[in-house]
């Protein structure tokens, strides 16, 4: 528990930022590590905030004309060699299954057995079999477009983890569409993207820069990748979600072909895009202090706590029916077209240990009601976006009335913050000198934009400080220059970063 000399969170971000993560994952209750090394157990107060990501996002989709579908984990190996480039791009990533069953082994032991004729390959991502059920599905132009969504796990064999922003399995929704021009797939592509990033501003509070990948950091197989790309506060960037027109390409392997309205055979145009459960780990890296995960009321699982206070010689009851009748008329107050999430904490337990629970998992609103309270009809309230000592008593009618623009102040609140940070670790370096030296060892670095050819021969310059292009943003990004690394002229400005 904290007291006035140390932070809930040990250590802080200052002293060792990413220990600092693990002990905010594990201090809000997010997730644990499981018995399967790389993955996790989400744990129900991180799994409710993803059920948030994913009801919010289902909407938009469904908004957008796309259908949820579900297609198979297992893809036969075949059908990743079948695009050279994907294939390669995965192909240390995957998990196979070799074999159907398990015997009784000699020594008491199971043993695999059964091999499989052709070898299936764990879910890494869906192009391909989801491309071979579009081969069958469409024949002719009225079949198109299709627009799918599929919400999933995958797994990608990673050698070093970190929960929620890097797991052997993760939780995503991947989607998926097929069109009869190049211009509307693109058009598909593009309004994904955006989809993304009003998500990310509207209801994570997270602020991107949305813009192409470069060619090195382009999805395996696709013509263009689009990107969404935030700050975390140690000023590493964190790929938050990804659009990728992919062409003719995968049609091409798959062959998905259609009959125009002349009669004739043409390959479909494709796309895909997808988020992951990453992006709980970009709300901690982007919103957390030193007390625990803030939470942006629009994702919090419960936006307001009542923590009943029964001390001696107060009537218990009389407090509790007063949470009990407070909770019932704040849940029928709605807020962005949803009855407010309140959670009248009843349990056992101390005081102030109930309430740094919660100030640990960052529920936006507290309200402690006791005897006087009681008395006096009103609250004694506690914000997660202020200091936990920061506390002041508000009459229930007030509260009852102005709750709503508290969460709205509070939201808007979170996205100016994270606005205000990314600035200001954004800087404009116009020469490789004060690119260098902007992300030497030892200095705090941030988002630096510049001129750069899209160009692989400045990449070992990249690799030394460990730095990578983020991408070519859409926005403000007009002016034309000379890469500062290669000399050529006539380049837009690309972000780069360290990053996760």
């Amino acid at each position: 528990m904290a007291n006035q000399q140390q932070s809930a969170i040990q250590p802080t971000r200052a002293q060792d930022y990413p220990e600092w993560y693990q002990q905010v994952v594990k201090a809000a209750d997010l997730a644990e590590a499981s018995p399967v090394r790389g993955c996790m157990v989400i744990k129900p107060w991180g799994y409710a905030i993803w059920e948030g990501m994913q009801k919010d996002l289902d909407r938009r989709f469904k908004e957008t004309g796309h259908s949820n579908a579900y297609f198979p984990i297992f893809i036969p190996k075949s059908f990743l060699e079948k695009e050279a480039e994907h294939v390669e791009g995965f192909a240390k990533e995957c998990a196979v299954v070799t074999h159907h069953r398990l015997e009784a082994g000699p020594d008491g032991g199971l043993v695999p057995a059964g091999k499989l004729e052709e070898p299936l390959v764990v879910r890494p991502t869906s192009e391909t079999i989801i491309g071979a059920m579009f081969a069958k599905w469409i024949q002719s132009y009225r079949d198109l477009p299709i627009l799918i969504n599929q919400w999933a796990n995958v797994v990608r064999w990673e050698l070093r983890t970190r929960m929620f922003l890097r797991t052997t399995e993760f939780l995503w929704q991947e989607g998926h569409t097929a069109h009869a021009t190049a211009d509307e797939a693109v058009a598909e592509t593009m309004q994904m993207l955006e989809v993304y990033r009003s998500f990310a501003e509207e209801v994570m509070a997270l602020p991107v820069i949305c813009g192409e990948k470069t060619a090195a950091e382009r999805f395996p197989g696709a013509v263009s990748t689009f990107t969404i790309e935030a700050m975390m506060q140690d000023r590493k960037a964190l790929q938050a979600g990804t659009s990728h027109f992919l062409g003719q390409n995968f049609a091409k392997a798959q062959e998905i072909t259609y009959s125009t309205v002349d009669g004739t055979l043409e390959h479909a145009w494709t796309t895909s895009w997808g988020v992951s459960t990453r992006l709980i780990g970009a709300l901690i890296m982007t919103h957390s202090d030193d007390d625990g995960l803030i939470c942006p009321p629009a994702l919090a699982p419960q936006q307001i706590v009542i923590l009943p206070v029964l001390r001696k010689n107060t009537d218990p009851a009389e407090i509790m029916d007063y949470c009990d009748r407070l909770a019932a008329e704040l849940r029928g107050i709605r807020w962005r077209d949803e009855r407010l999430r309140v959670l009248v904490d009843k349990r056992d337990l101390r005081g102030g240990e109930k309430t740094w629970q919660h100030i640990k998992k960052g529920v936006p609103l507290r309200l402690e009601i006791g005897a006087r309270d009681v008395e006096s009809d009103s609250v004694f309230m506690g914000r997660r976006d202020q200091s936990p000592k920061d506390k002041r008593g508000v009459p229930r009618a007030e509260l009852l009335q102005t709750v709503c623009a508290l969460l709205d102040e509070f939201q808007a609140g979170m996205l100016a913050k994270a606005i205000a940070y990314r600035d200001e670790a954004t800087t404009e370096v116009s020469t490789q000198a004060e690119f260098e030296a902007y992300f030497a060892k030892g200095q705090p670095g941030g988002f630096a934009w510049c001129f750069a050819a899209d160009d692989a021969t400045y990449e070992p310059l990249l690799k030394t400080l460990k730095v990578s292009a983020r991408c070519i943003p859409i926005a403000d990004n007009d002016a034309l220059g000379t890469c500062i690394f290669t000399g050529t002229p006539g380049q837009k400005k690309t972000v780069f970063a360290k990053s996760y």
